[in-house]
């Protein structure tokens, strides 16, 4: 059937004859191939992200994101056919999912700056929210066409921004103390002046004598002078105050300062230890790349090795069955040739000599036959014994008299050897007599027939002073 999408809209079709997808504004759906039909226009989404600063203070940022398929790039639509068109854009996947990337971005971002940071340069926040955003949406094919970053809000039980408030408007309320305090002492300080002017005039006309001019300079000394401690008694109340306001300036920027820095390192381990992932999946990656690439280069050197020595051997072979059968076509020649000029005188030696080759024969087939029936009844003999070797050779060498064989040689061996036995005794215990004499008597008894033995033996004397063996003659 034919189909045509909106203005708005495009066709997405799968199945037969498409390689992976088809995307166009009308086409026949053919039999084998399905459609769907997916929106361009954009969508509003409104967030509130909670987020925390460098300082650890958490905030609200409202913020309203339009965003929708890129439309002006064929790669990211079919990205967006592949991955979303499946879903309503006002689903709550879509809307999980961009919810889920804008406040993931809006948070690490948070977190690398400072709270005045983040209040004082909203548009470029705005713009690293947006750029780090639109990076993780052109994974999906999704665009940001708008986006409105709303004034920033207190978490409740963290009124940063209306106690930061409340300071402004203390400072400005001060401030203005301040300058009316100044402008009233001016204004006192200027009517003292023209009081003690007014006097001064007054008391220079009226005065005509030396004493009252002197009076009169007297009074506008002190006049003057107290009108100086009164101005260093100000200005020293005035240094005290900026002294104050300089020393605690000074208190908030060191912990700004160490805050600032604090994330700094954080943000720095942070990227170090991903960079670290990121290079051992690369290392891990290169390594499996690595191995596959010389399982391939050994596989197939191995696989033209085998070839090479199937052809070799194969030309061997064929070599080997020309020659042979050169050879016997040569042998048939001769013996042809040999039995038609010798076939009358050398009849009755060819039949002797097949009468030979046919016992020759028979003879190996009843040696093969033998064999055979010798390795069957060996194999039965050592299937009945378990399969243990070590009886099936005790039962053979029974069996063919191996050990009367080895008796029998034994035997021959020492045929005709005339070995002398000794055997003495010390005469038993008939003659009595005392324990400790017996014993002594028993062992002079036994020498004699113990140096006999010995020179028979080994035709060794003992020493003279032990004895001498009697004479065999005597």
């Amino acid at each position: 059937m034919y189909k045509v999408a909106n203005a708005s809209e495009y066709l997405v079709i799968t199945g037969a004859g498409i390689t992976d997808i088809k995307l166009a504004k009308k086409a026949w759906v053919l039999p084998g191939q399905s459609y769907t039909v997916f929106d361009l226009s954009p969508v509003n989404y409104t967030f509130e992200v909670q987020a925390m600063s460098a300082e650890k203070l958490p905030f609200v940022l409202p913020a309203v994101f339009t965003i929708g398929p890129r439309v002006d790039d064929e790669h990211s639509l079919l990205k967006y056919a592949k991955l979303l068109s499946s879903h309503d854009k006002l689903s709550n996947h879509v809307k999980e999912l961009v919810q889920g990337i804008i406040e993931g971005e809006t948070r690490v971002l948070a977190a690398s700056m400072t709270m005045e940071e983040i209040f004082r340069g909203t548009k470029s926040f705005k713009q690293e929210v947006f750029e780090k955003v639109q990076l993780e949406l052109n994974q999906f094919g999704l665009l940001i066409y708008n986006a409105n970053v709303k004034q920033l809000v207190d978490v409740p039980g963290h009124e940063y921004f209306s106690y930061l408030g409340q300071k402004t408007q203390m400072e400005a309320a001060n401030q203005a103390k301040v300058d009316v305090a100044e402008a009233k002492m001016k204004g006192e300080v200027g009517a003292k002046l023209r009081e003690g002017q007014t006097l001064q005039n007054a008391a220079r006309i009226d005065a005509e004598t030396k004493i009252i001019s002197t009076q009169r300079r007297g009074d506008g000394l002190k006049e003057e002078i107290k009108v100086r401690t009164e101005v260093k008694v100000f200005e020293n109340e005035r240094e005290a105050e900026v002294a104050e306001a300089n020393s605690e300036l000074a208190k908030k920027k060191a912990v700004w300062t160490r805050a600032a820095q604090v994330a700094e390192v954080e943000a720095a381990k942070a990227v170090a230890l991903r960079d670290a992932e990121l290079q051992r999946e690369v290392e891990r990656m290169n390594a499996l790349t690595t191995t596959e690439k010389l399982k391939a280069e050994h596989l197939s050197k191995a696989s033209v090795e085998y070839e090479t020595k199937v052809q070799e051997a194969n030309w061997e072979l064929y070599k080997k069955q020309k020659a042979a059968e050169a050879i016997l076509f040569e042998k048939e020649k001769e013996a042809e040739a040999q039995k038609v000029l010798a076939e009358a005188a050398f009849f009755s030696r060819q039949q002797a000599a097949e009468a030979e080759l046919f016992a020759k024969k028979k003879e190996a087939e009843g040696l093969m036959t033998l064999g055979q029936a010798q390795g069957a009844y060996l194999r039965t003999l050592l299937d009945a014994l378990g399969g243990n070797y070590a009886n099936l050779r005790d039962y053979l060498m029974i069996n063919n008299g191996m050990f009367q064989q080895i008796a029998k040689t034994n035997a021959d061996a020492i045929r005709g050897l005339q070995p002398k036995i000794s055997i003495w005794t010390n005469g038993g215990e008939a003659n009595g007599g005392s324990g400790g004499m017996k014993d002594v008597a028993g062992v002079y008894k036994m020498l004699p027939p113990l140096f006999k033995t010995v020179h028979e033996q080994t035709g060794m004397l003992p020493p003279a002073w032990m004895g001498t063996l009697p004479d065999k003659n005597s």
